[in-house]
């Protein structure tokens, strides 16, 4: 019982660091807290589903899923955060109007789907099998599907880390975000950069999405929730932090797991809020954060 808890909740906390990785890309390189992030990862997968009843192949649509969450996140940049931070740039709640900005992008993503889509529940044709290994007479809840999403999280993980700790463009990331001025003096393209950045998180939550949708079902709101774990385990891992966004989901989901099966379902999301309260409480910058003065 307690393995099988245990990777219930494995499986579990790899979707949430997915959703958790897709914001820590946008705050690495904007200093935004994307809550249109749910709105995004949801676009790219219905358009990954309208792919996969065309071509009936999983496998194709999943990279195109990707490559169109990256697509969005680029024209978000684009196209409404770019224009709306230069113009908020001197006004008095400069800090907080892109975020503000976001909650009213995921409505008219959301309301956009439900458009061109219709508001039913679609089921995203699954590419493995979802039932569970078996050991023995033991079935184990751990399936096919699961461990490729788990696979899936830490690829994107190992791809985001090399980016972020050994290449140029990770330093540029970095460097545009904490000291764009200096940055640019340096020969950095800040505003390329930064768009660089929304369209890894595009990418990132369009992962989430197209893996997790399988198991489940497609609606305009089918990642709301999703949305709201990923940014609980962003802030207890470190917003600053790939890593720290990994662990919190994993935390987070076998939290969950543990809670679900041991005590009941009524009290799991009280439950993850009061771990985020008590993190916040001793150590406010995350479990992995960096506990630096910083400028947006």
């Amino acid at each position: 019982m307690f393995i099988d808890t245990l990777l219930i909740g494995i499986s579990s906390g790899a979707i949430y660091s997915l959703m958790a990785l897709a914001l820590v890309l946008v705050w690495r390189s904007t200093r935004v807290v994307n809550f249109a992030q749910s709105g995004q990862a949801v676009l790219s997968t219905y358009i990954g589903y309208e792919i996969c009843l065309h071509t009936h192949n999983y496998w194709i649509s999943l990279p195109l899923a990707i490559f169109a969450g990256a697509i969005v996140g680029s024209l978000v940049d684009l196209l409404f955060m770019r224009l709306l931070i230069s113009r908020a740039k001197s006004g008095p709640i400069a800090e907080i109007a892109p975020v503000i900005a976001t909650l009213g992008l995921l409505g008219l993503i959301q309301s956009f789907i439900g458009l061109v889509w219709g508001n039913t529940f679609q089921q995203y044709p699954s590419p493995l099998s979802g039932k569970g290994f078996t050991f023995g007479s033991h079935v184990i809840p751990f399936s096919p599907q699961n461990l490729f999403i788990v696979i899936a999280s830490a690829a994107v993980l190992a791809i985001f880390g090399i980016i972020f700790k050994y290449t140029d463009l990770g330093l540029a990331l970095r460097a545009a975000s904490f000291q764009p001025e200096i940055a640019q003096l340096a020969g950095v393209r800040v505003s390329r950069v930064r768009n660089i950045g929304w369209a890894f998180a595009g990418a990132a939550g369009a992962v989430a999405g197209a893996v997790i949708t399988p198991t489940s079902t497609l609606s305009p709101n089918s990642l709301d929730l999703l949305f709201v774990s990923g940014f609980i385990a962003a802030v207890i891992g470190g917003l600053d932090s790939l890593v720290g966004a990994v662990v919190g989901g994993l935390v987070l989901g076998i939290g969950f797991s543990f809670i679900l099966q041991y005590i009941g379902g009524s009290v799991t999301f009280l439950v993850g809020f009061v771990i985020l309260m008590v993190v916040l409480l001793i150590r406010p910058q995350g479990i992995f954060g960096h506990k630096v003065n910083r400028r947006a």
